[in-house]
């Protein structure tokens, strides 16, 4: 992760390095959004699931595009999430959040200018055009109206709203997990995956972006602020459905080992060197933060 990090911090200060005359703000509001503090878990995925199914021959830097971009949205949403429109949060990542940092307007075109900038860096590399358009469309699927954002407007709409296990386990496949799903799909792609890799892939991901959010709502009731970087118990606070208020404390716990059993089941399907990825299924579920 720490190497993962390293690539994908260099490639986004050579991209965010020189700002549009004018513009000097905005660009300050997107790096302290994209190179702040944080675990880069989804350009890992990106590398990890790129040296699995690519082997010997795999090129890490063949990956940092891709991965930089998925770290451009992720920053994005959470620039979005904290505004006081959605979430309404001071704190993120240790520090305040970016409309605390400079202020709304500026943290509103900060996340717009990253949603694009993720675009700009897949179509700018030396991707062969045909794999660069199906991570493109892998990329915008995750992040609009069918994915990522789609799971956000449904969870702004449950507040104070009583959801099933189905339908919350529906919005965190979309809000948390569409864009985990993206990370490895497209690692593996970049890694030469066939169709058998992609879909045993696929099912790791889906499971390990779902045990991501069980483990954060766990974290969110027994870690304290400090530790976790945002306020705890910031969910319970806007009467927010998790899995702890609907399993109880042990009942998240026995999902978050069951979707961590069923990611390793998933990549015994694999030929490839799994390691990196068993790693990061390890420390999704075991993470203080």
């Amino acid at each position: 992760m720490r190497q993962a990090a390293k690539r994908v911090e260099t490639t986004l200060s050579q991209a965010l390095a020189q700002p549009t005359s004018g513009a000097e703000k905005l660009f300050a509001a997107m790096r302290y959004a994209a190179l702040g503090p944080g675990k880069r878990l989804r350009p890992a995925l990106v590398y990890a699931c790129g040296q699995a199914l690519g082997g010997r021959a795999f090129d890490p830097a063949s990956c940092d595009a891709a991965a930089a971009a998925l770290e451009c949205i992720h920053a994005y949403s959470l620039v979005h999430d904290d505004l006081p429109a959605m979430d309404d949060d001071d704190l993120r990542r240790g520090r305040p959040t970016c409309h605390i940092q400079f202020d709304e307007a500026s943290a509103i075109l900060a996340g717009d200018a990253l949603q694009t900038a993720a675009f700009e860096l897949l179509l700018a590399s030396s991707t062969e055009s045909a794999l660069k358009l199906n991570l493109l469309q892998e990329l915008a699927v995750a992040a609009g109206g069918r994915g990522m954002v789609a799971g956000q407007a449904i969870d702004l709409d449950a507040v104070d709203k009583t959801l099933d296990l189905a339908h919350l386990e529906r919005m965190h496949r979309l809000k948390t997990g569409a864009l985990i799903r993206a990370s490895a799909r497209m690692g593996a792609l970049l890694g030469g995956a066939d169709c058998g890799q992609l879909q045993a892939v696929t099912r790791y991901a889906e499971v390990i972006g779902l045990a991501f959010q069980v483990q954060d709502d766990i974290l969110d009731v027994t870690a304290d602020t400090a530790t976790l970087g945002k306020t705890q118990g910031a969910d319970a606070a806007r009467n927010k459905p998790t899995y702890v208020s609907l399993l109880g404390l042990d009942g998240a716990r026995e999902k978050l080992d069951g979707l961590h059993g069923q990611a390793i089941d998933a990549l015994a399907q694999l030929d490839g060197e799994t390691r990196l990825l068993r790693q990061l299924a390890d420390y999704i579920v075991q993470r203080s933060h």
